[in-house]
């Protein structure tokens, strides 16, 4: 382990996020409000505390090795939730306490979407705004900005992309050199926010509403500047606009950067997990379209059901976590079957959370490969993705990845039974929305986080991390053999 570029690296990204605090600061100043020393204070705070950690290191070598890119990734974004806490925790119209104030902050910058703050609509606009810009930067990852930076001041990142990186092959470059890469991805991303920003402008919100919630939209956040989320504008043409877009950063960016390069957007249908990701979708949204219509007594009419049911499908599927109306009322099973559509989630390379459809997918194929195994014994059955064979280190971190996921699912919500008096549901609904980076839960969840007690709302948060950075990035720092290496 070299400590010395750890400290250099987390110091020089804290830089790099204070720099974040800036534009808040325009907000508050473009809209006549008092917010602006509360973001001024954060980025003096962040920015000194990234230069105490950065200059004593600045001369050591610079080179991530091993697995230094773990213990970087986990503290980067451990950072970040902290500090990232600080203009919430100043700011006296939102009156949060510290723990709330992280746990905002973690689920923005993890893009769950889970949130303690209620009164949106009465708080500042620059408030307002760094809650969708932190899913924003958290949506596609800082850390792949800062990837596309380290090189022009003489440090690799290739450990650092590869422990952010979704997905079950890590390894996959689009471009030959990593800073490309990174240039890349954020390249489209910045492009679909300013499509999504314009679309919803378009569609009827106002510039400052369609420019934050294009940020939680491509991002797959779900944070909203109203309480009531986009049921507030109750707009069927901005319903559509967000179903659009959602399903489109639930799309694995680098297959977007392919299409845009090649100009040619039949590679959608030619890769098996976009197909796959679109298939489910559209079965969800049958299903959930098809109970909504049998009760009656939720919505009434083709049109209001097909809005309705598409709309939350999508929205909970892709676990962007937007709502038009409150789902957890709904009667019968819906909402067990929206709460478990974002176990799966989106594709690896998105800003989707949840298992990730690729691996759905090869789970389901291997056991379709087993059945054939029963039925013709001596047969030979190769696992193929595309046409393309799998390899067996790939099918097996597919394994690795779900026992770990469930180990880990329901060690948390017994823990959240012991230590609080919650329900099943609530600790159920809760663990799940955010180990998938879901936000809105059942029960006590369904609306906000805010009524939980402290203790619930750090493991939370801790669930959160696990989801964004896919688990083994935070588990490997908890073995004895990582430390000793």
């Amino acid at each position: 382990m070299h400590l010395a570029i750890i400290f250099q690296l987390t110091g020089i990204l804290l830089i790099l996020f204070s720099f974040t605090f800036l534009m808040p600061v325009l907000v508050a100043l473009l809209y006549n409000e008092t917010t602006a020393p509360e973001f001024a204070t954060a980025f003096l705070i962040t920015a000194v505390s990234g230069l105490a950690l950065w200059i004593p290191f600045s001369r050591s070598p610079r080179e991530l090795r091993g697995g230094d890119g773990f213990l970087v990734t986990a503290l980067f974004y451990l950072g970040l939730g902290l500090f990232g806490a600080i203009p919430l925790y100043l700011n006296t119209e939102a009156g949060l306490t510290f723990s709330d104030a992280a746990f905002e902050s973690m689920s923005g910058l993890t893009t769950t979407g889970a949130t303690v703050m209620v009164g949106l609509d009465s708080l500042p606009k620059s408030i307002l705004f760094y809650r969708q810009q932190l899913q924003w930067l958290g949506g596609i990852g800082i850390i792949v900005l800062a990837v596309a930076i380290f090189p022009l001041i003489g440090i690799g990142g290739m450990q650092l992309y590869q422990t952010e990186s979704p997905g079950p092959n890590k390894e996959n470059k689009l471009t030959p050199r990593i800073t490309e890469t990174a240039r890349a991805l954020w390249l489209i991303y910045v492009s679909l926010t300013a499509l999504c920003a314009f679309a919803y402008w378009f569609a009827g919100m106002d510039a400052f509403d369609a420019i934050c919630h294009s940020f939680s939209t491509i991002a797959i956040g779900g944070f909203s500047t109203h309480d009531l989320s986009l049921g507030y504008f109750d707009n069927a043409l901005i319903e559509t606009v967000a179903v659009f877009f959602m399903i489109i950063a639930g799309i694995n960016f680098g297959l977007h950067f392919f299409v845009w390069q090649r100009k040619n957007p039949f590679y959608y249908l030619r890769d098996s997990e976009t197909k796959a990701y679109l298939l489910y979708i559209f079965i969800g949204s049958i299903l959930v379209c098809g109970l909504l219509w049998n009760d009656k007594g939720i919505v009434a009419g083709v049109a209001p059901v097909l809005r309705e049911g598409i709309f939350q499908t999508v929205s909970m599927a892709t676990t962007t976590g937007f709502s038009t109306s409150n789902f957890s009322e709904w009667p019968g099973g819906l909402p067990f079957i929206l709460l478990l559509s974002a176990f799966a989630g989106g594709c690896a390379g998105s800003t989707a959370g949840g298992v990730k459809v690729i691996r759905v997918l090869l789970l389901f194929l291997q056991g379709l490969r087993e059945v054939k195994r029963l039925v013709h014994p001596s047969g030979m059955f190769p696992l193929k993705l595309g046409g393309s064979p799998v390899t067996r280190r790939i099918s097996e971190s597919v394994w690795s990845f779900l026992s770990a996921y469930l180990i880990i699912f329901l060690l948390m919500v017994v823990l959240l039974l012991v230590i609080s008096d919650l329900d099943f549901v609530t600790a159920f609904s809760a663990i799940g929305a955010c180990l998938n980076n879901l936000g809105p839960g059942l029960g006590e969840v369904a609306s906000n986080y805010s009524g939980l007690e402290d203790e619930v709302k750090w493991v939370l948060m801790f669930a959160m991390m696990l989801g964004r950075l896919e688990i083994f990035t935070l588990l490997v720092l908890l073995t004895p053999s990582y430390w000793r290496r």
